[in-house]
């Protein structure tokens, strides 16, 4: 019996370990794996600065040094470090290289929750007896990883998810962080409240107006009062900043949606514009369904304005991966959605209600089958060379 397989049998009623590994700077580090000249430089992956539109998708730490981060406009990084070396990114090699991270893992880890293509959780409950201390392990997990794949990696430990994704960032890059059990408020208290994942600098705002500046002045205060003041989401703040959060792992078989959505720069007017967005978030989500071998039936748009209101519209359909019939659904939604004379400040998409997608073998096959044939190679070419190597439809 395998080790993972050994820790899947602990009892459930231990106390929960998990673990947020973190790959440091991952689009940078995959960009100078292939070009190693890239290293100890200042590296932006992202849009091209001369063209003037675009954000920031990763930075190395030496560029950070100059105050760029991720999301930062493409221009504003430009005026901060116009010497560093601007890619536009290797994005087959991305995904590559995060499968490989993830083979590495699977064979440690009982459960394995991968929240984006540089992160991932893992519960390792009971496997103390089996790898040694964790802290230690998470030290081996790391090297291995170096040795491997030459990526750089930060961990957190702790009972939570919330806990371990916070730990993970302490000590960036690089770093091993383990929250002791009970200690994860005293850990917490003096960090700055945008450590939480999930606020923002609108939230952030309205915080600091309040007169709430670290994770502390959220913990010290009534659940009540955060209810009061944001809603539901004071109330998921104000538990994080006690030290709660989930201690379970998000399991592919558990996913309940699948989405993508873009803040733009500047505010869009152009109706048009945030369409062809919408396009390109179609054939993003239609990518991981058919990745997974799945369909699905629920098709919803989210849009925000300048002025924060956010509608969202659901259309439920027959059972699809199509990206043809779920963009047009969607842009449909969209066209009634926009009836506001105010700028749109983010588009989304997700898709909900999914099935296994089985192939039905027939004589002859019909223009359906053939297209799904076709998208069955456009996942292929894309799996090989990058999401925008190949475009479905036409916008």
């Amino acid at each position: 019996m395998n080790h993972p397989e050994l820790c899947r049998r602990v009892t459930e009623k231990l106390m929960r370990t998990i673990f947020h590994l973190d790959l440091d700077a991952f689009f940078v580090s995959v960009e100078r794996i292939v070009d190693p000249s890239l290293n100890e430089k200042p590296v932006v992956v992202g849009a091209d600065p001369k063209y003037g539109r675009g954000v920031v998708a990763a930075c190395s730490y030496e560029a950070r040094d100059y105050g760029l981060h991720s999301g930062m406009p493409i221009k504003q990084a430009y005026r901060l470090c116009p010497n560093a070396i601007y890619v536009h990114g290797s994005h087959g090699e991305y995904g590559r290289f995060s499968k490989a991270v993830k083979y590495i893992l699977s064979k440690y880890a009982p459960q394995i929750e991968q929240a984006s293509i540089d992160e991932f959780y893992m519960d390792f409950t009971g496997c103390t007896h089996i790898y040694g201390p964790l802290f230690m392990f998470a030290s081996k997990l790391q090297k291995e990883i170096w040795n491997t794949l030459k990526l750089p990696c930060s961990i957190g430990i702790a009972r939570n998810k919330t806990i371990a994704k916070i730990a993970s960032d302490f000590m960036k890059p690089r770093g091993v962080t383990y929250v002791l059990p009970e200690m994860e408020k005293e850990f917490l208290a003096p960090m700055p409240a945008e450590s939480m994942p999930g606020i923002g600098k609108e939230t952030l705002k309205h915080l600091h107006h309040k007169g709430f500046y670290t994770l502390g002045d959220i913990a010290g205060v009534k659940e009540d009062y955060f209810s009061a003041a944001f809603g539901k989401y004071g109330t998921d703040m104000w538990r994080k900043a006690n030290g709660q959060g989930s201690e379970y792992l998000s399991l592919p078989a558990d996913q309940k949606s699948i989405s993508h959505e873009r803040t733009f720069h500047q505010d869009e007017m152009n109706k048009c514009y945030v369409e062809s967005i919408l396009f390109k978030l179609t054939g993003k989500v239609c990518q991981t369904l058919r990745n997974n071998d799945w369909q699905a039936s629920t098709i919803t748009i989210k849009l925000r304005y300048s002025d924060f209101v956010t509608i969202t519209r659901s259309k439920t359909i027959k059972q699809t991966d199509d990206d043809r019939v779920i963009f047009r659904t969607a842009s449909e939604m969209l066209r009634k959605a926009y009836n506001r004379r105010v700028a749109v400040r983010l588009v989304g998409l997700s898709l909900t209600k999914f099935s296994p997608f089985s192939e039905q073998q027939k004589l002859f096959e019909s223009a359906e089958e053939r297209r799904e044939k076709m998208l069955s190679a456009v996942s292929v070419i894309r799996s090989k060379f990058g999401f925008d190597s190949i475009k479905v439809g036409s916008f």
